[in-house]
């Protein structure tokens, strides 16, 4: 099933770690060529390394997701090299969790920043591309979160609602141009975002809920997103949900 892939050309944002850095791994074993953007390098170097040992072929190229220009030189440098750009995963993102009141409205802001204009920029950059080759798929990375608000995830959720909003109107705009859009909504993974989480009792509670459970890897949100990728091209998977099987909401 996978062999459908071979050869084709994929931007993983978010790479350094996590779901991204497990897709990447999992679409370079199905032959694509993976362009692992991010602004850790030395995690992005290191990764590099494991998949050419593996016999991939892949590029590193540092970059925050969160500035439109880095972007847009992302995007020019992989089809620079690569001659086109058939798959974009919008993995980047941050899940600064809290309450409103008293919030640090920099959380916020980075939030909005990486989860929502973030991936924009990125699909703002490759969509010409994709177009002008008349095929490519996007899929961008959600969360159950975007579907269920919950306690302390005001913003973070708000985040992931705007892109299933945004990511379901694009679908709608590119269907004509053989371009196919897809959101990957997962539940808990074990991941970084909790680590990241910068007021403590909400950080606590987190970890908690986390531990309450057998959580997803990463590898299971790849495994999702590489059976969206391999559908035949008049299949478009719009919207897969991904919860534990001990996660109740």
């Amino acid at each position: 099933m996978t062999s459908r892939l071979a050869n084709q050309v994929a931007i993983v944002t978010g790479a350094s770690s996590g779901i991204g850095e497990a897709t990447a791994i999992a679409l370079a074993v199905a032959g694509v060529k993976v362009a692992l953007a991010a602004r850790r390098v030395d995690r992005l170097t290191t990764l590099s390394q494991q998949i050419q040992d593996q016999g991939g072929t892949v590029m590193a190229i540092e970059t925050d997701i969160a500035d439109e220009v880095q972007v847009r030189n992302l995007v020019q440098k992989v089809q620079t090299n690569w001659g086109q750009i058939d798959i974009l995963i919008n993995n980047a993102g941050v899940m600064l969790l809290g309450p409103i009141d008293g919030a640090d409205t920099e959380d916020w802001r980075r939030m909005i920043n990486v989860n929502v204009l973030g991936l924009m920029y990125a699909t703002h950059a490759v969509l010409p591309v994709m177009k002008a080759q008349k095929s490519g798929h996007i899929l961008n990375i959600s969360s159950v979160a975007g579907r269920v608000v919950q306690p302390y995830g005001a913003v973070y959720c708000a985040t992931k609602f705007a892109v299933g909003a945004f990511s379901e109107s694009l679908r709608q705009q590119v269907s004509s141009d053989n371009i196919r859009v897809t959101i990957v909504e997962p539940g808990v993974v074990a991941t970084e975002l909790v680590q990241h989480i910068t007021h403590a009792e909400t950080k606590d509670m987190a970890e908690t809920f986390y531990g309450s459970m057998k959580t997803l890897d990463s590898e299971d949100i790849a495994s999702a997103i590489v059976y969206a990728l391999t559908q035949p091209a008049h299949v478009n998977v719009n919207e897969l949900l991904i919860r534990p099987t001990q996660q109740e909401r």
